[in-house]
């Protein structure tokens, strides 16, 4: 099988290149990837010279880009997106180009290559937000209410898929996930900004009263649900994608990740709220249960302290992000 990858030098896409070409060794994957602020080839080291591997810098809002290098594709699996929340606020215009137009030009280069498969892969955030103290759960019927110029976009893009769906014959499938966190994380985003924060000795920044409440999910177990939907998934159906988390708030998963990393709470600072902070996310991820044999393998204590790990072990990965010299790898190694 050959597989169009975008967003593949990402953190989840790369996660997922590395789980496939691991557990699939036969199939060919083409990573797609614009190379934007969080786009890293240094997570994809380790299969750069596979020759089952291939990486094409490009812009999935490239028509024509897009038409000539998705020809002969038997899947897309689409995670290529602008996705921190606070970025979309400060500036939208990128997340709507990127989320909404870059889908469409896919999906227009896939109806018209006549790729068999299609996946996409979205954000619980575009069913918007669960009250606090509540049991509630987002499923595959919940209304699309998105708070954020993000989740926004996302809903947009997933309403795409599913119209190329119904009007094309597109075959594809989608999955909504919670909140990602693991290896070759980002080190603007909650988790692996605290970690790499206490490693180096300053504050952790906590919005509001840090009672935002989030299903975490851990990404390797992401990819393995990824792989269940394109092995046994069924054509034009949703998935939900969640952790194996209670209700735990955002000050809470700093409070575990400072008991794991034995520092004080004083490193704690709260910092001015967001716009439009959705108060609670949980998942019920019972349908991709029942039909596909999948749950998550991994507790958030575990996974959380095995990130922590990660972390401290890759000190000279982070440390090049947070420098801004990683992009230098890209030069070195491919121009």
């Amino acid at each position: 099988m050959k597989l169009f990858v975008t967003g593949g030098a990402g953190f989840i896409g790369s996660n997922f290149i590395l789980y496939w070409m691991k557990k699939y060794p036969e199939d060919k994957i083409i990573n797609f990837d614009k190379l934007t602020y969080a786009g890293n080839l240094e997570n994809l080291k380790e299969v750069e010279k596979n020759p089952n591997y291939e990486f094409i810098q490009g812009d999935i809002c490239n028509k024509r880009l897009v038409e000539d290098v998705t020809r002969n594709i038997d899947i897309i699996v689409h995670f290529a997106a602008e996705s921190h929340v606070d970025r979309s606020i400060l500036d939208a215009s990128p997340f709507i180009q990127t989320n909404i137009v870059g889908t469409h030009v896919l999906l227009e280069a896939a109806v018209k290559n006549k790729v068999p498969r299609f996946h996409h892969v979205s954000t619980d955030e575009v069913f918007g937000a669960l009250p606090l103290n509540s049991t509630e759960k987002f499923m595959d019927t919940t209304p699309y209410n998105p708070h954020s110029p993000y989740s926004a976009s996302k809903a947009a893009s997933d309403h795409l898929v599913r119209a190329y769906g119904d009007t094309y014959g597109l075959q594809y499938t989608l999955s909504n996930c919670s909140n990602n966190f693991g290896p070759y994380h980002f080190p603007e985003k909650l988790i692996p900004l605290a970690i790499t924060n206490i490693i180096e000795g300053k504050k952790v920044p906590v919005y509001g009263d840090g009672l935002y409440v989030r299903d975490w999910l851990y990404v390797l177990d992401h990819c393995e649900a990824i792989d269940a939907i394109i092995k046994k998934g069924t054509i034009g159906k949703t998935y939900l994608v969640g952790g194996l988390t209670d209700d735990i708030s955002n000050i809470d998963v700093i409070k575990k990740i400072i008991t794991i990393m034995e520092v004080d709470e004083s490193v704690i600072t709260f910092v001015k709220d967001r716009p439009g902070h959705d108060r609670r996310y949980a998942i019920d991820w019972s349908t991709i249960n029942k039909e596909l044999g999948w749950s998550p393998k991994h507790t958030f204590e575990t996974a959380l302290a095995e990130t922590v790990e990660w972390f401290k072990k890759n000190e000279e990965w982070w440390k090049r992000i947070k420098s801004g010299v990683y992009k230098d790898y890209y030069n070195t190694q491919y121009k």
